[in-house]
C-alpha cells in the first residue's frame, strides 16, 4: 500500500488514552483528524493538542452505540475535512466484576459500545470508502480477543466478537477485490485513564495486568499498520505470549489465570464504591492520554520495533553476514599462504 502524506483519519474514543495518543501520532504525519467521543471536556483537550501539531481537527460528541449518530459524525467530518482515508475504531467500555455479579443490562451496554460500536463505525466507513474503492479501517483489538481472563467477561466477549466480525468482512472484501482494507492491532495492557473511570465491583482499585505499556506504543503500531500490507499486528511481546499461550496450552493457562489474575488486576488500595463511572454517561473532565501507572509503564516495545523494522533488520543482518563471510574467506586465504 502506497504511503501518502496527510489525509483524513477518524478515531472513535479519541478523547483519551490510546485514541488520543493515536490522534496525535497521525497529526504528526500530517493527517487532519476527526475525533468521536461522548465527553466534551476530553474532546476539547484532545482537539487542542492535535491542532498544536499543525493540522486541522474536528470533534463530534456521539455515543458509538448509536449507528445513526456515527453516520451523522462521518457526514460532518467529510464536509469539514474531506474524504475519510482511515477510520480507527477504538471506543470501549467495560465492567470489572465476576460474571455472577454482572447484570444483563451491564453486559448489553458493554456489547453495544465495545462490539456494536465497532460495527457502526465500520459500516459508516464502508458506506464512504467502497464507492471510492479505497480506504483503511483499523480495529483496535486486544490479546483478550484470543485469550479471555477472569473479571472481564463482558469486555473479552466483545473483543472476541470484533475479531470474528473483522475476519468475515476481510474475506468479503477479498472476494470483491476491493481496494478497502480492514486490519486489527491487538494490544497488551496499556496505561490509560480507563482504570479510574471503568465500572468496577472489585474490592480494590483496578489495575492493568503487568507488564504495562504507555499509550504511545499502540499509537505507533496503529499508524504503522495503516500504511502496511499486514492485516493483523500483535503489539508487544506480552500480547504475543498471551495469544500463543492460549493456543498451545489453554487448559494450563485457565488454571494459571484462576490462581493469579484476580489479585493481579487490583491494587492494594480499596475501591470507592460511590465513585462515578463511564458505563452509561461520560465522567466529566479532561482525562488526558495516560493513566495513573506511569512509573511502571514501558514507553518502548522491542517486539514492535523488530516487527515494524523487519526489512531494515534483515538488510543489516544480511550485510553483517556478508562481511563475516568475507572476513572468514580472507582469513582462510591467509592461513593457506602461511601453510605453503
Amino acid at each position: 500500500m502506497q504511503r501518502k502524506p496527510g489525509g483524513v483519519v477518524v478515531i472513535t474514543g479519541g478523547s483519551a488514552g490510546v485514541g488520543r495518543a493515536t490522534a496525535k501520532a497521525f497529526a504528526r504525519e500530517g493527517y487532519n483528524v476527526g475525533l468521536i467521543a461522548r465527553g466534551r471536556d476530553g474532546l476539547e483537550g484532545a482537539k487542542r493538542e492535535v491542532e498544536d501539531l499543525g493540522t486541522q481537527c474536528r470533534d463530534y460528541r456521539a455515543d458509538v452505540a448509536s449507528a445513526a449518530a456515527i453516520e451523522d459524525a462521518a457526514d460532518y467530518f467529510e464536509r469539514e475535512l474531506g474524504p475519510i482515508d482511515i477510520w480507527v475504531n477504538n471506543a470501549m467500555t467495560s465492567v470489572l466484576a465476576p460474571v455472577k455479579e454482572t447484570t444483563a443490562e451491564e453486559f448489553r451496554r458493554v456489547t453495544e459500545v465495545t462490539y456494536l460500536g465497532y460495527v457502526h463505525g465500520t459500516l459508516a466507513a464502508l458506506h464512504r470508502m467502497l464507492p471510492r474503492d479505497e480506504g483503511v479501517i483499523i480495529q483496535v483489538g486486544s490479546a483478550l480477543a484470543y485469550r479471555s481472563i477472569p473479571l472481564q467477561a463482558a469486555y473479552c466477549a466483545a473483543k472476541h466478537a470484533i475479531l470474528g466480525f473483522t475476519e468475515s468482512l476481510r474475506t468479503e472484501l477479498l472476494h470483491d477485490k476491493s481496494g478497502v482494507h480492514v486490519k486489527m492491532a491487538h494490544l497488551p495492557a496499556v496505561n490509560t485513564p480507563q482504570f479510574r473511570w471503568v465500572r468496577s465491583k472489585l474490592p480494590n482499585k483496578a489495575q492493568p495486568l503487568a507488564p504495562v505499556f504507555q499509550p504511545e506504543v499502540p499509537a505507533e503500531a496503529i499508524t504503522w499498520l495503516a500504511h502496511s500490507k499486514r492485516d493483523e499486528l500483535y503489539v508487544g511481546w506480552p500480547a504475543v505470549k498471551a495469544i500463543w499461550g492460549g493456543q498451545i496450552a489453554p487448559r494450563w493457562l485457565d488454571h494459571y489465570l484462576a490462581r493469579n489474575a484476580y489479585q493481579s488486576q487490583q491494587t492494594d488500595e480499596p475501591e470507592d464504591p460511590g465513585r462515578a463511572d463511564n458505563l452509561f454517561e461520560p465522567v466529566p473532565g479532561d482525562h488526558d492520554t495516560h493513566g495513573v501507572f506511569d512509573e511502571r509503564s514501558r514507553d518502548f516495545s522491542w517486539q514492535l520495533g523488530v516487527t515494524t523494522h523487519r526489512k531494515l533488520l534483515t538488510g543489516v543482518m544480511g550485510g553483517a553476514a556478508a562481511v563475516a563471510a568475507g572476513v572468514m574467506a580472507v582469513t582462510r586465504a591467509g592461513n593457506g599462504r602461511e601453510n605453503r
